[in-house]
């Protein structure tokens, strides 16, 4: 799991190490890690005459890069720096020039000159602004990134310091005109604005590197599950489990406008190994789900998790209805709930049942469907443009509002709760954005939670939380299995999950966060 801390915490940690007048070691460490990622980009044999231009801000980060500037220049790279602000770290501008960087201005007389030492460079460090900065660029440096970006090389590598700048590292919002980096080197500990949604998407491949200040995982902000943390965290039965210790699902799916969805929920669930399944519904659309899956069991009983909503038309009193009648039963008996799609308007039900501290609920809304959410629940100022540009703020907001966890779908998928850490989960290639495969992910929650939530633990909101990430990874690791860079349907997500599965818990398949959807270059 990679852990971010807001940077609030991680000054917090870092004050008594600079109180006892370590600030200059670690600002040595992190200007080393910073070239020697340079270096390693470059292909160390190809460092010797190379350019490498520098965007060099007031603050720290700026500090860094004139630091990291240096060891470049002393390894025989062409180094030019471009002061950004009148400041600039001192100490690490003397460092810069001592070693024979030049140095420019970015005013009226050397604007031309710093867009073309952007132009020709073969590695830009970005420096321009400090952690504690909001989105967006001033000018004049906001028309030097708008310029530049669109004009970038393939070839040429650029490298954020701590932070792409122009992003806000707290809620994950950027900019129009934020450094879209390559990777970003980020000193002490992730900031959650490096995994969330967009600014996830200029950070490019996140490198955290220890620099010797300490941080307590029950401070965590936001996180992001690896693919190795599949084997600690799946649930594996024992050789005394059977089926209903194995976890049993309710499903309430489809419609006769939709049948396939329960389909495709059903063969979610099926394929990530829960104990049972019960299906209640039309004998229509049961049907369809006993033709593709004989082993499910049709009709209400005893189970241990709840999944609503995949091919329900909320206008559909009847099917509504149904939807009502069972989360009530589920508040009684505190048995966790998946809403998805048509369910998601029982959050605004009457008996306002979806708001109540039990039972125990996620809800998987895309932005479309939260916007409608949020709308139900009063707030006025909601809207998809809103949600889209700070899906973490949107989600949280709809985790207090509704005492929930809620998984907002994207590119990058936000999990966040009521209190706790907010997860963010990017794994899944783009031809992920395909007519069902929501309906497949509310089936792997619905069956991780099912065959993991026995205890009062499993089922608090914390834990919750961690099923849904644990579920949103793995649906995108298959996807990604199955597209194998070409297109794909939903069915063929459920029919890669058991390889998927059985690979990680074997430990065949360990690469670490970025391997997936934020290695190498940047959104552009």
């Amino acid at each position: 799991m990679i852990r971010a801390w807001t940077p609030k915490d991680i000054r917090a940690a870092e004050q008594p190490l600079l109180d006892a007048g370590h600030g200059p070691p670690l600002m040595a460490r992190a200007a080393a890690a910073v070239a020697a990622v340079c270096v390693r980009e470059l292909d160390a044999g190809h460092v010797y005459g190379s350019r490498v231009a520098i965007l060099a801000g007031k603050g720290n980060n700026g500090g860094d890069a004139l630091y990291a500037g240096a060891h470049l220049a002393r390894r025989g790279a062409r180094v030019d720096v471009v002061l950004t602000a009148d400041d600039a770290h001192q100490g690490g501008l003397a460092a810069a020039r001592a070693s024979g960087a030049r140095i420019h201005r970015l005013d009226d007389r050397g604007a031309s000159r710093a867009a073309e030492l952007l132009r020709i460079a073969d590695a830009v460090l970005d420096g321009i602004v400090g952690t504690g900065a909001r989105p967006g660029l001033r000018s004049p440096v906001r028309e030097l990134v708008a310029n530049w970006t669109p004009a970038r090389s393939e070839r040429q590598i650029v490298i954020a310091v701590d932070m792409p700048s122009g992003i806000d590292v707290d809620t994950g919002e950027a900019s129009d005109d934020c450094v879209r980096a390559d990777c970003t080197v980020t000193f002490a500990g992730a900031k959650p604005g490096l995994l969330l949604p967009p600014a996830a998407g200029c950070a490019g491949n996140v490198e955290v590197v220890d620099i010797g200040v300490p941080l307590a995982d029950e401070t965590t902000a936001t996180a992001r599950l690896n693919p190795s943390d599949i084997a600690g965290r799946w649930p594996v039965p024992g050789p005394h489990d059977h089926k209903y210790t194995r976890g049993v699902l309710g499903i309430v799916a489809g419609s006769s406008g939709y049948p396939g969805a329960a389909v495709l929920a059903t063969g979610g669930s099926r394929a990530c190994g829960v104990g049972m399944i019960r299906y209640v519904g039309s004998d229509h659309v049961a049907r369809a789900v006993n033709a593709a899956y004989p082993e499910v069991v049709p009709g209400n009983g005893r189970v241990q998790a709840w999944l609503f909503g995949p091919g329900i038309d909320p206008a559909d009193d009847d099917r509504m209805s149904d939807v009502r009648r069972y989360l009530a039963e589920a508040g009684d008996t505190q048995l966790p709930c998946v809403l998805d799609a048509g369910a998601l308007a029982a959050v605004e039900a009457a008996d306002s049942a979806v708001q109540r501290t039990d039972p125990p609920m996620i809800l998987t809304p895309h932005a479309g469907e939260l916007v409608a959410l949020m709308t139900r629940l009063g707030d006025t100022d909601v809207s998809r443009s809103a949600v889209e540009a700070a899906p973490a703020v949107w989600a949280q907001r709809a985790a207090r509002r509704t005492d929930a966890v809620v998984v907002l779908k994207g590119p990058v998928t936000v999990i966040a709760q009521p209190h706790g850490p907010t997860y963010a989960q990017g794994e899944a290639p783009s031809w992920l954005a395909t007519a069902g495969a929501g309906d497949v992910l509310a089936g792997i929650i619905g069956a991780i939670t099912a065959t993991s939530s026995e205890t009062a633990t499993g089922k608090s909101l914390p834990a919750l939380a961690g099923y849904a990430a644990l579920g949103v990874m793995t649906h995108g690791l298959a996807a990604g299995r199955a597209s194998g860079g070409g297109p794909i349907a939903a069915g063929d997500i459920a029919a890669a999950l058991p390889a998927v599965i059985a690979d990680h818990l074997a430990g065949a398949d360990r690469r670490p966060v970025g391997e997936h959807s934020t290695r190498g270059r940047a959104q552009r």
